[in-house]
């Protein structure tokens, strides 16, 4: 027997339980010839009689009865999870998950989605905070915060902050005893507070670069830690050079807390960048939270 197909079942409730043709029809948007063919059909492959019909009336037979106790309340919550859906179109809602650095979540994320929070109560946003760079697809993220360069080509990347500058700091404590650093290749001779970077197994590589040339430098000191803040208290206590974005330590250096130095070594580079893959159907949720975002 050939089963019948969704249509015609909602056709057929929809007559059951007004029963009328005439309400029905204009219930579902069709025509009433049409609908009326719609239930011979759907009898038809069933092999038997749903409604008796007259010439005034329409009533529902014993078997018409049974199906519609059994699958209309079905039909309803179908329709009920259709509306629910439609819902969170026009009302968005749901989970947005990010990874990203603690610095991005700081300086960038959390500004721009506290107002944004309030507008929308029936969003949540989780953050998972750590500098490994993470598969967001394995790891079912919607989205991650890295800087621009450390993309990958098959993702869609939104520019969320401004270009960045990085700085090398040092107490004045500690430039007491010794001289400042003239050039890169001189931070070999200092004590220098490392940050290490959980994706490449080891301690984060300096980046200079100055006239078209990049100079990399690994650095040694007393200090590694995990996260850029630490980093900066060691800086301002005297335990060496830090190497840190430079909104980090603007403050600390009009203070007079750090002094900077290796200035021309230090061009502005592409900023944070909020990434999801390209082949994922995204929420409305979702879609707000990167307009939210996106640096204007």
């Amino acid at each position: 027997m050939a089963r019948p197909n969704l249509n015609d079942l909602l056709a057929f409730v929809a007559v059951a339980r007004t029963r009328s043709f005439t309400k029905a029809a204009a219930q579902l948007g069709v025509t009433q010839p049409a609908l009326s063919h719609t239930i011979r059909s759907l009898e038809s492959r069933m092999g038997i009689r749903l409604l008796t019909r007259t010439t005034r009336s329409v009533a529902v037979t014993d078997a018409g009865e049974r199906l519609l106790q059994s699958v209309g309340s079905r039909l309803d919550e179908i329709e009920d999870e259709l509306d629910a859906l439609t819902a969170l179109r026009d009302k968005p809602a749901g989970t947005v998950r990010i990874t990203t650095g603690e610095h991005a979540l700081t300086s960038i994320l959390w500004p721009k989605l506290r107002p944004f929070l309030r507008n929308y109560p029936d969003i949540q946003v989780e953050f998972d905070v750590s500098y490994a760079l993470k598969d967001i697809v394995a790891e079912r993220f919607d989205a991650g915060v890295r800087m621009g360069e450390q993309i990958e080509k098959d993702m869609i990347a939104v520019r969320i902050g401004s270009p960045m500058r990085m700085a090398a700091v040092g107490a004045p404590s500690y430039f007491a005893g010794t001289t400042k650093p003239k050039k890169p290749q001189d931070l070999t001779k200092h004590r220098c507070i490392n940050l290490r970077l959980p994706t490449y197994g080891g301690m984060y590589a300096w980046e200079f670069e100055r006239n078209r040339r990049d100079i990399h430098v690994r650095v040694q000191g007393q200090l590694a830690f995990g996260t850029a803040p630490h980093v900066v208290a060691a800086a301002i206590d005297g335990f060496g050079l830090a190497y840190v974005p430079e909104d980090m330590v603007l403050s600390h250096i009009k203070a007079g807390r750090l002094i900077r130095v290796l200035e021309d070594w230090c061009p502005a580079f592409p900023g944070y960048h909020l990434y999801y893959p390209s082949r994922r159907q995204h929420s409305p949720a979702f879609a707000l939270l990167v307009e939210a975002l996106r640096y204007r």
